[in-house]
């Protein structure tokens, strides 16, 4: 089985757990039962080792394969088009709720014939514990069960069976109109539980999710031009929700490379801080205030109280809110198309990032506004991190971009800290809470001061990555977004257009897409290279949008088409990587929870400026 190109696959879930779904009706990655658990199927990143549970039709020629969503869901339908019959695989995992309880984590596959008479195979090979534990398989009288000292999984079908090694096979044909489901989940104690699906139970569960989905989306109060991308990137957002805590993880998968044969493969099922602010303003702005709140509850929970310990905080948590994840490879894993190593775990976990105060406060600070008031007890740990921020933003730290080569000054992280501050103090005010007000205002204009004096270059005419150097940096584009500088500031502007020329002049913009630092004048300790930052060409159009509120229509024409030429670079389904590599393909861990955030926040203020009276 070949490797499809990352772009290629759609993504169904729970918010427990989710399955990406190939076009060629394959499931290639699927953890279980929770985002972070091992894959019970993984090629993704080894065709040959890492499991899958393939169903496509035989229809003698190449079929046109098509995906989509159902309109306002997170219901994947494949189809397969040919002039001999046309079928249809509908993917897609019940949601648990209080009106509909669903003991278990499943995935249901209905399989239709739309056309003719069409004949089908299906290939199940699990290998639990990404590919290292085995397994027996058993044949039982509701399909198959895989069992592993892990887990287990069972495959329920009225379809006949056959053991192959230590996965099952099977052939069965349907003529226009009839269907086949198949589900797989979690092997629980009670097997009847899992009695292969009639037809109206079929029809059950597919309407209860759909009617899930739709009702929740029914809360989105967007309704500028690009609705259906917002809406998508809500349902991804909502999909990469851990229900049972609020958490949201950047992504749902691990170790997709950043390079095609390259070591920059990282593992991001887990939940950044550094997400929260813009996690919570673009929850905020289209309506979805439960989420907001869940989240910060969340946030709120993995606080301790400060002392003279920086790790009082963390730059990610598991979606569980521990702390310890512990980096380790994969060795037996290939990698998808060869990138090794295969990274469980996140080592950055432990860095020293100032950035993340700025980000937690500052959305702490939209949510108090927008949301609800927090509480006393918070502000206390609120109050407390700031004062250790006050202390402490002199320090040299791994940046925003977690670079594993020395720690520096970043500007990026100065900025944050002075953010940091600037909300305590704008929240002090709004809620009369005590502080320590005369300590954050002095530092909190020291901290400006020394950006302008030390992160300005004069010869570049543009704020810098960290102090000393003339590279630039993407993450530089936040300053007009958090009220550091005014939109139309000249040093903003000067940086600005500095960013938005091509690398062979000096920039980090091609054709649209934005670099987040020129890895050639900057060693952030990996060797190779890597594609654009999709959510930094997102900034770079809110910087644009920005900039234009002095009435330079100018760049507001550039951003819409900046964020209009962008859009095409989603998949086929308006899903996006975290990266887009030299020819346009998906790189890095898919879907990226960040990217969809700026694309909201980006379509949000763009409509805005265009006159679209959000």
């Amino acid at each position: 089985m070949a490797y499809l190109p990352i772009e290629d696959y759609g993504i169904v879930g729970n918010m427990r757990t989710c399955a990406l779904i190939g076009v060629n009706g394959s499931v290639d990655w699927f953890c279980c039962p929770r985002f972070d658990s091992p894959s019970v199927f993984g090629a993704i990143l080894d065709e040959q080792k890492g499991g899958y549970f393939k169903i496509a039709p035989e229809l003698g020629e190449a079929p046109v394969r098509k995906q989509v969503y159902w309109p306002a869901s997170n219901v994947l339908i494949t189809r397969f088009l040919a002039q001999s019959g046309v079928a249809e695989i509908i993917d897609y995992m019940p949601v648990s709720t209080s009106l509909h309880p669903h003991e278990h984590t499943e995935l249901i596959r209905r399989v239709n014939c739309v056309r003719g008479v069409v004949p089908f195979f299906l290939e199940c090979y699990p290998a639990f514990n990404y590919a290292r534990s085995s397994h027996r398989t058993e044949l039982n009288a509701e399909g198959a069960a895989f069992i592993s000292d892990e887990i287990g999984l069972q495959l329920s079908t009225r379809v006949v069976l056959e053991r192959d090694g230590g996965g099952v096979v099977g052939a069965f044909a349907l003529t226009a109109g009839e269907s086949a489901t198949f589900a797989i989940g979690v092997l629980g104690d009670d097997q009847e539980s899992y009695h292969p699906l009639t037809e109206a139970e079929s029809d059950a569960l597919f309407e209860e999710t759909v009617s899930y989905w739709r009702g929740w989306l029914s809360q989105c109060t967007y309704k500028g031009r690009w609705r259906e991308m917002v809406e998508r990137s809500a349902l991804v957002l909502k999909l990469l929700t851990y229900e049972p805590t609020g958490a949201i993880v950047a992504a749902p998968t691990c170790s997709l490379p950043e390079e095609l044969g390259g070591v920059r493969n990282w593992d991001y099922r887990y939940t950044w801080i550094r997400d929260a602010a813009f996690t919570l303003y673009a929850l905020l702005r289209i309506g979805f205030t439960n989420e907001a709140s869940r989240f910060m509850h969340w946030l709120e929970a993995q606080i301790d109280p400060f002392d003279e310990d920086w790790r009082n905080i963390q730059i990610m948590y598991g979606i569980d809110g521990r702390r310890e994840l512990e980096e380790f490879t994969l060795d037996h894993l290939d990698g998808y198309r060869g990138s090794k190593p295969v990274r469980v775990g996140n080592g950055a976990y432990d860095q020293l990032q100032l950035d993340i105060y700025g980000e937690l406060m500052d959305s702490v600070y939209l949510f108090n506004r927008y949301g609800e008031p927090i509480s006393f007890d918070f502000w206390t740990k609120l109050r407390q991190m700031t004062n250790w921020v006050c202390d402490n933003w002199r320090l040299a730290d791994e940046g925003i971009w977690e670079t594993r080569g020395g720690r520096q000054h970043f500007v990026y992280s100065k900025l944050m800290c002075w953010v940091t501050i600037d909300r305590a103090l704008k929240m002090a005010d709004l809620r009369s809470f005590p502080s320590e007000r005369m300590k954050w205002l002095t530092t909190r204009d020291e901290i400006y001061e020394e950006i302008l004096a030390k992160g300005w270059s004069d010869e570049r005419q543009a704020f810098v990555q960290h102090y000393g150097s003339d590279s630039l940096d993407a993450s530089n584009l936040i300053m007009p977004l958090v009220f550091f500088m005014s939109p139309t500031d000249p040093r903003m502007l000067s940086t600005l257009d500095a960013i938005n020329r091509t690398p062979q002049q000096g920039g980090l913009v091609s054709d649209s897409l934005v670099y987040r630092y020129n890895a050639e004048q900057f060693s952030d300790g990996l060797t190779g290279q890597e594609g654009t930052f999709n959510m930094c060409t997102f900034w770079l159009v809110e910087a644009l949008t920005r900039a234009s509120w002095g009435g330079d229509r100018r760049r507001l024409d550039q951003a819409r088409l900046m964020f209009e030429k962008m859009l095409g670079y989603a998949n086929h389904l308006g899903l996006y990587a975290e990266e887009t590599g030299p020819s346009g393909e998906g790189l890095g861990n898919f879907p990226q929870a960040f990217t969809h955030l700026a694309l909201i926040s980006c379509a949000f203020n763009l409509d805005r400026a265009l006159g679209g009276g959000q």
